[in-house]
């Protein structure tokens, strides 16, 4: 059996904690910031937890986990 490959698009964008959970950047923070609160780019920089719905998708890109 080959080997399965890895989605390069999520291994680059989602990094794992020691713990073991998937975590990654919010949406929106990139550009036209001039017009969003500072409240609002504030809750949009750092990082968030994948929702364990998205859990089967991530496991279906990554199929050897996150690379180090």
């Amino acid at each position: 059996m080959p080997k399965m490959k890895t989605r390069k698009c999520a291994a680059k964008r989602l990094k794992q904690t020691g713990t073991g959970k998937i975590m990654r950047n919010r949406a929106g923070a990139r550009h036209i910031l001039t017009k969003k609160t500072s409240k609002r780019k504030r809750h949009l920089s750092g990082s968030i937890e994948i929702k364990a719905t998205e859990m089967s998708r991530i496991k279906a890109a990554l199929p050897y986990g996150l690379p180090k």
